[in-house]
Parts: structure tokens; sequence; C-alpha cells
């Protein structure tokens, strides 16, 4: 039994990597995920593959819930889950799904607040490009901060950004997100100034074979952790707000756009996401912003608690 799942888990990896195309980082949690629940359901146990029932997967859920895991990782464990159960359906490995009725553990939905269109305001103010054309470093910090407010790009997203996929002549970036799912993003005026002066301050600091846009100081591709305290440390000294991090600018970046008239479906496209409903989250977060200028604003109700 041992020598038959290998071989199913080695067939299930090359489906998430070649057929799926899952970055590096989703095929190990989900493979690793996957490789928990075997090892609790088969553990001193002649069960075999097709005997797993929901009753196995129900007996997971409690054994992670008791070991203190929180509803959201245990949602996001079952998500891994039924992947591989649907890869085993669909192979015939096993006779019936599963997770047939399952329904998500409750998790409660905590409001993102974004950065405010003051605190973007008071980064970038401290940004003078001409000031820094003979400073690499500073320039290449500088340059993430205004594509990610600009873009509305992920991390990783930023990171793998290409000098081929900057096009002044159209005035757009090229980027390359989940699933290889590719987007066009327009450049406004003042990326346009700071993208300008960078790739010339990059060109003459290094001859690199990689393509890549942004750098290290020392010409290497840029780590997500550096470009986390990046935009933390950025923040950090602008605002009181917990989240300091790249993907809250992302979230502001949206936010800001539907604050001043863009639509959902535009949004939708900007950020690269495959369903609408991945992007209704920043219509919550402007009906908080809204509530609070009708509250401050409206005579009748200025001392009213919502």
């Amino acid at each position: 039994m041992v020598f038959f799942m290998d071989k199913i888990l080695e067939q299930y990896s090359d489906f998430l990597l070649k057929e799926k195309r899952y970055s590096l980082k989703t095929f190990r949690a989900y493979t690793d995920d996957v490789k928990s629940f075997c090892d609790f359901v088969f553990d001193d146990n002649d069960l075999k593959l097709n005997e797993i029932d929901y009753s196995y997967i129900r007996a997971w859920i409690v054994f992670l819930s008791e070991k203190k895991y929180s509803s959201l990782s245990i949602n996001r464990k079952i998500c891994s889950l039924k992947s591989f159960f649907k890869f085993l359906f669909q192979g015939e490995f096993i006779k019936q799904y599963p997770f047939v009725g399952h329904k998500s553990l409750k998790v409660e939905k905590k409001l993102q607040v974004p950065f405010s269109e003051k605190e973007v305001n008071l980064v970038l103010e401290q940004f003078n490009v001409e000031d820094d054309v003979e400073n690499y470093e500073n320039l290449m910090k500088k340059v993430v901060v205004f594509l990610f407010y600009s873009l509305g790009v992920r991390k990783s997203e930023l990171i793998n950004l290409k000098l081929s996929d900057v096009d002044f002549f159209s005035r757009t970036i090229k980027v390359i997100g989940k699933r290889n799912k590719e987007r066009v993003i327009p450049v406004v005026n003042e990326l346009e100034f700071v993208l300008s002066r960078f790739i010339q301050v990059r060109n003459e600091n290094f001859n690199d074979s990689s393509g890549l846009l942004i750098l290290s100081k020392k010409g290497n591709k840029l780590s997500e952790t550096f470009v986390y305290r990046l935009i933390n440390n950025y923040f950090r000294g602008v605002t009181s707000k917990s989240k300091k991090s790249p993907h809250m600018l992302r979230h502001t970046f949206a936010t800001h756009m539907l604050n001043n008239g863009a639509d959902l479906n535009s949004i939708k496209e900007l950020l690269g996401h495959s369903s609408l409903s991945s992007t209704q989250i920043y219509t919550q977060t402007s009906l908080v912003e809204l509530k609070k200028v009708y509250k401050n604003a409206h005579p009748r109700f200025r001392d009213e608690e919502f």
C-alpha cells in the first residue's frame, strides 16, 4: 500500500506542476497537506484508498481542531485534499468522491482597511528620483513602492517582472500572474518617468542575463522577505495600521481605484482575478469609508454609531 500511494502521489505531483502549473509554493502546500492526511488515515492501518469516506475526513478535521489549527487553516488544508480526491476520482483510482455535501468551517471575516491616500502620499513624497540617480539601491526601493501602488501587482509578480515587459511606446507593462495568466496594465506619467530613470541607472550598474527588471544592490533577484520588509519599513512611519505589507498596497490600489470611479470589472482585469467575487471585497472596504464620510458630513447623523 505504501508503494502504491507513493506512485499515486508522484502522479499527483506531476499533475499539479505540469497540468495545473501551480507555483512551487502552492505545490508544496498542496502536497504537504495531502501527505499529512495520508499519514493520519494510513498510520497503523490496513485501510485501502477506495475505503476512505467522509468519516475519515471529518475525523481529520476534528484532529486538526484539537491541534488548535484555525478554521481558516483547516479550510485551506481541506481545499488541498479536495483537489487530491478529484484527481483520484477522475483518474478512477476511487469509485466515489467523498466530499459531496461538505461545508467549509465558518471563518470570521476580518475587514482589512487599506492605506489612505494621505498615507500613500506621505510615503511617495519622500521620493526624489533626481536626487537618487547616483544611488541604485535607493532608486530601486522607490521603484518597488511606485510599482505596487501604480499597478496593484502581487509580490511574486513584481519580483518576476522583466525588462522586456515594459513597453514605453504603448505605455504599458505586461504582468504574468497566477497560472501564467497574462495581463497588460497602463503606465501613468509619474511611473513612466520613474521607470525610465531607474532602467537607465539599472543598465549602467548591471549587465546580467536574467532580464529581470528589478535587481538587488548585488545584482541578484529580489527575495520576498526583502520586498516585504521594504514596504513595511516605509509605511510604519506614516500609519498605525497593523497590516503594512505588499498585499496591503495591492488592496489599497484597488480600493482607491474604486473610490475614484473605476468599475469592478475593470479592477478585476487590472488585478488579474479569475472571478468577480474575488474583487467584490473592495466594495466592502469602500462602504466602510463611505459610512465614515456620511457620519461626519450629514448634520443629522454626526452622533450615530455604525
